[in-house]
């Protein structure tokens, strides 16, 4: 056994049954990854000195290939359906061995983890890869222990990641050639059929969600960060809606822009890096991620590069639009080391409502935070997504990542009422769509006016504003802010056909009012009566 870079005990490798390995390499560091992921022809170097690998035909998570398996310890806690898939013990059995004969006599690369930034609360994490690359995104994405605390180094949950492994759908159980499987019998991940990198961090992501809640620890898919006055801040929101862009504050010290945790003394990063999109990224528009793409020890997925000077175009959609960088967090300048923070004083959910409608920003109850929190509502366009056609298209995705949460969203929802409750924190509702009309109509807001909305939120400016009651939504809409035009925050008035905007805001409602319908039986009547579609008092 190769045991180049800290020494650690092998325990781990025999107790899933991994046997008569070809060479397996424990802990490496970043540049004998780069090493060995060129010398098996992984993928190239960038001019700059980040590493580009491409991912094939998966480029992108793929939700209908995970599948949690379904055995007394956890059964009676997942919320099964089309998110969480049920798989036998014996399938899952069945493509364990196939991944111990499949790894005989291969190169395996072995890297001993953190998930979680909080020592009360963080999970020790093995993640056993094929291929080189993906044990450097490990290490990028989680965090990294000190040399002394690999000696002892015991895994509480193991990801085996084998991309070249493919499932026979027939025989296996499975959706498609792809799988990834959750197993908290076992504590093991596994994962086959995909080079998509990001499924190892979302696999641990929904395992944390499933484990804290039973600590009284609120799982969250968001970012964080600290102003000058230690005031601690949190955003939620899916992808296309600014969360990393906007948490990304100078005046603010970043602790993560993914995932966290909040404890009943503050919040913790379960991560040890970002995983940023990048495509069109601009050294003007966000100066600190760009210049993480031009560095060693970066990972870019899916990248276009000139063969010749290995240049990089960032613009270039040509393999995918979710193209992407995984960087250490220390990458970037204006973070929290410690990856941690006093309780949230303010929350704030982000939506790119492409229809149009929805208040700049807006302060939620108590109840109405709980209402959005499990609508998780944003709005696509055409050519973010295929088959998508003119018009916007309303999702929801229930807590802000839906496809992470193995218990019933009504558990994460149920605790950030309790946390708000107990903190008395303040609860935003940011729309960085559209304004002055839907997608095709109106223009995308101001990211000048976000962003000083979002100063005077969490500075505490818009506390003493005076607010309106919105006549469809029920939120309340601040009058004025600083540096934001009066008319920018009342939505209405800036469509130039008014009985259009009603009609639109009408539609919505209604989409919300359905979708919400498969809430209601899991909440109070405060959660009902606070939704979208309440009417000004």
């Amino acid at each position: 056994m190769d045991n180049t870079g800290p020494v650690v005990s092998s325990h781990g490798l025999d107790t899933i049954g991994l046997y008569n390995l070809g060479k397996a390499h424990w802990n490496l560091p970043a540049p004998l990854l780069y090493e060995a992921a060129l010398r098996r022809n992984e993928g190239l170097v960038a001019s700059g000195g980040a590493f580009v690998a491409y991912t094939g035909q998966h480029t992108g998570r793929s939700p209908n290939d995970k599948f949690i398996v379904e055995e007394p310890s956890s059964q009676a806690d997942i919320w099964w359906g089309n998110v969480n898939r049920p798989m036998s013990p014996e399938a899952f059995d069945g493509l364990l061995r196939k991944a111990r004969a499949y790894l005989q006599n291969r190169e395996a690369f072995v890297q001993d983890l953190w998930a979680g930034a909080d020592p009360e609360h963080r999970l020790n994490v093995r993640v056993i890869t094929e291929n080189a690359w993906h044990n450097l995104f490990a290490r990028n994405m989680f965090i990294r222990p000190p040399a002394e605390a690999l000696q002892s180094f015991e895994p509480e949950f193991t990801v085996l990641q084998l991309p070249g492994l493919q499932a026979d759908p027939e025989v296996d159980g499975t959706n498609s050639e792809c799988f990834v499987l959750v197993n908290f019998a076992q504590r093991l991940v596994l994962i086959g059929g995909t080079w998509y990198a990001g499924e190892i961090k979302k696999s641990i992501f929904s395992v944390l969600n499933y484990l804290l809640p039973a600590r009284d620890v609120l799982p969250m898919h968001c970012s964080a960060n600290v102003g000058p006055k230690g005031d601690t801040a949190i955003f939620f929101g899916l992808s296309g809606t600014g969360k990393t862009t906007l948490s990304a504050d100078p005046s603010r010290n970043l602790i993560g822009d993914d995932e966290h945790g909040w404890t009943n003394s503050g919040v913790f990063n379960f991560e040890g890096g970002c995983y940023a999109k990048v495509i069109k990224l601009s050294a003007e528009a966000e100066p600190e991620i760009w210049a993480t793409t031009r560095r060693f020890g970066t990972i870019l997925e899916n990248v276009a590069l000139d063969p010749a000077t290995r240049e990089l175009d960032l613009d270039d959609g040509r393999f995918t639009e979710n193209t992407r960088a995984s960087y250490p967090l220390d990458f970037i300048p204006n973070i929290v080391p410690e990856g941690v923070g006093g309780l949230p004083q303010n929350i704030v959910m982000l939506t790119a409502d492409a229809f149009g409608v929805l208040p700049p920003i807006s302060e939620l109850s108590p109840e109405q935070a709980m209402y959005h929190f499990l609508s998780g509502y944003t709005a696509r366009v055409a050519g973010t997504e295929k088959g998508l056609g003119n018009e916007p298209q309303a999702t929801f995705s229930t807590c802000f990542g839906g496809p992470f949460m193995p218990r019933h969203p009504s558990v994460y929802a149920r605790m950030l009422g309790e946390k708000m409750a107990k903190t008395g924190a303040r609860c935003w509702l940011v729309n960085t769509g559209w304004t002055g009309g839907q997608y095709g109509v109106g223009q995308r807001m101001s990211i000048r006016h976000t962003r000083a909305m979002l100063r005077a939120a969490l500075d505490g400016s818009l506390a003493g504003v005076e607010s309106v009651v919105h006549p469809q939504f029920g939120l309340r809409v601040p009058t004025a802010c600083p540096e934001v035009p009066a008319e920018v925050l009342d939505p209405r008035r800036t469509w130039q056909d008014a009985a259009a905007y009603d009609s639109t805001a009408h539609e919505l409602t209604k989409r919300f009012e359905q979708n919400f319908k498969q809430f209601e039986a899991y909440v109070d009547d405060p959660v009902k009566a606070a939704g979208i579609y309440a009417k000004a008092a």
